[in-house]
This record gives C-alpha cells, structure tokens and sequence, in this order.
C-alpha cells in the first residue's frame, strides 16, 4: 500500500469514525443524557436580629458547627433592661390605680347608702307635712319646703349613681381582664420579648461560614449579619429540555462526584423543577419583552431535576455547599443502562486526571 492509500484509508477511518461518534452522541444525548452541570446545594439560613443594638459579643467562630437554640452573639442589653423595668412599673401603677378606682367605687357606694337613708327621712317627713297640712297644722310653705328637700334628695342620690356608674366603667374589668392591665401585661411582655432577642440564636443546626462579624458591630432589625449552611442537602442537576423526554420520576441515574473520582453511586429521579426563572413573569406594570438571538440555533433551554443517592442517602450532607458533579440518567432498557454504566464510569476515571 502506498502512502497515499494508507492517508486516504486513515482519512477514511477517522471520518467514519466521527460519524459513529457523532450518531452516537445524538442518541445518547435522547436516550442515555449525561450533564457535567450538576451540584449539591445546602440551605443557607440568613442570621439577621430583631432587635437594633452594639454587637456586645460574638460567640461563634467560622465553620463551627452549632445547633438549633445555641447563642450565636450578644446585643447591649441596657436599653431593654430599662424598658423591661419601666414596663413593670407600669405594669406595678396600673394595679395601683385599680386599687384607687376600687376604693372610689367603695367610698360611692357608701355615699349612695346614705343618700338614700336621706331620701327614706325626706320620704317620711314629705309623708307627715302632708298629713299635717291636711289638719292645716303647717302652712303651705312649709309643706312646699319638706317637698323641696324630698326632690333634692333624689336628685343626690341620681347624680351619685351616676357617679358610681362613671367609676365602675373607668375600674374596668376585675382581675386579668382589666383593659389597664392588659395594656401594661402587653407592654411588659413586648419588653421581655425584646430582652430575650438580645441573644441571638441560631434556629437550626449547621455550620457558621464567611463570618466577618465581631464584637461592637452596629446590629440593624433584619440585616443579616452571618450566615448558617444548614445540614440538609439537595443534589440537583441541569439538562437540555430534550434530553429528559425519556425520563420520570423514579428514573434511575449514576451520580459523580468531582471530590470522590472514580466512584459511582446510584441515584434516581426524586422530582422535576416545576420551572426557571426565565419563565418566571412579573406583574410590573411595564410592557412584554421579546426575546432576541441573533444566532441560527440558540441554546437549548435547560430544566433542573432533584435526585436522591439510593445507596447512600447521607453522603451528600457532609460536602460543602456547591460540590460538583456529574450526572448519567439510565433508561429502563438493561442495555441501555449498560451503556449508561459504561459512559459514566469512563467519566469517573477522567475526573482523577481533571
């Protein structure tokens, strides 16, 4: 065979060859899809207080591990101190202003008692002038007298019912249910409230990261100072919208991870992203925009799939947030999942050289 037949058999081969590569890539790109584009994500829990106040003392130290309740910093607790003290005073002169109002109300009462033991003594003289002035006893003045004292008697003992109506309504109601109290109990367990916020607490276990905070930092209400990856974990992965037509819920997959080369795990489908955010339409106020390319073919929309290791379903939990990975979707075919097998296993060993 001369060189130029052996160049043109090699071209030969190498064409042949592409095309082989080539038809097996759009297959398996529909039938058996791999994606580099795959990552495990930890929740992060945003530590922000609730309270303003000088930072007095930072209690953590970056990556420490913490548990959900344990103190993550302190605030100055000298204005809520105060305002804890002065909520129970006031709590203290709201019962001590009950208690005047109650003695108020005895002492009208009383007073109501003796108008009325006045109005009995004018009802008995009204009675006897009456008779008296009959027999022409009195005169006519002193009878419209006795009479006068009687109406004024009434009128006295009206006016202090109204009084004592005026005096219960300002008491309230007795005991928890009194208004006043319930102000000063609301005040005052605002107050206890806000002192108790001047520890911050970390509300689930994880891991303190990117701490920058230190001790007499200014705390703002609701601007987060650090930050808890929390322990649970989330392996997720991107593909080509068309690369998941075969593909469910339960559909089996083999996962690689960047930092554990040349091992395999077996995973499936848990769940399909219901969307991304570039479907996602907000109500703005402002006209529809179309999207533009000035490309022949423009990319392929990727949609994101939640998996779960089946094997070994806590692995994912102890790696950093944001770990990558390499993820092989099988299809229910058994050779099918052979050649799936094989292409990520191919893919593993490449991981120990990049």
């Amino acid at each position: 065979m001369t060189p130029d037949e052996k160049f043109s058999h090699y071209v030969k081969l190498s064409l042949i060859g592409f095309v082989l590569i080539f038809v097996y890539y759009l297959i398996a790109d529909i039938y058996l899809p791999v994606t580099p584009q795959a990552r495990v994500y930890h929740p992060v829990v945003q530590i922000s207080p609730q309270i303003n106040g000088r930072v007095t003392k930072v209690l953590v130290s970056n990556n420490q591990r913490v548990k959900a309740g344990d103190v993550l910093f302190n605030i100055d607790q000298g204005p809520y101190s105060l305002a804890f003290e002065q909520a129970q005073l006031m709590l203290d002169d709201a019962k001590l202003q009950n208690k005047r109002l109650d003695t108020n109300v005895k002492a009208i009462e009383a007073n109501i008692s003796a108008a009325k033991a006045k109005q009995h003594e004018q009802q008995l003289l009204k009675n006897r002038g009456e008779k008296l002035y009959q027999q022409n006893s009195i005169s006519e003045q002193a009878l419209e007298s006795i009479r006068a004292n009687f109406e004024a008697s009434k009128a006295s003992e009206a006016a202090l019912e109204a009084q004592l109506a005026e005096a219960v309504l300002a008491r309230g109601e007795l005991g928890k249910e009194n208004l006043a109290m319930r102000h000063a109990g609301n005040t005052l367990a605002q107050a206890e409230l806000n002192l108790s916020y001047t520890q911050v607490r970390a509300l689930s276990d994880g891991i303190v990261t990117n701490l920058q905070l230190l001790d007499g930092a200014y705390a703002v209400a609701g601007k987060p100072l650090l930050a808890i990856v929390a322990k649970k974990a989330d392996l997720v992965a991107d593909f080509r919208e068309k690369s998941l037509l075969n593909m469910k819920e339960g559909s089996l997959a083999k996962v690689v991870f960047d930092s554990r080369p040349g091992e395999v795990y077996d995973a499936k489908i848990l769940t399909f992203e219901a969307g991304v955010s570039n479907g996602q339409l907000s109500a703005n106020g402002l006209l529809s925009t179309t999207e533009t390319s000035n490309r022949w073919v423009r990319d392929a929309q990727r949609q994101r799939i939640h998996l779960k290791l089946i094997d070994d379903a806590t692995l994912i939990t102890n790696m950093p947030s944001g770990a990558r990975a390499t993820v092989q979707l099988l299809p229910e075919s058994t050779i099918g999942q052979w050649f799936g097998a094989a292409q990520i296993r191919f893919i593993s060993w490449l991981h120990y050289i990049y």
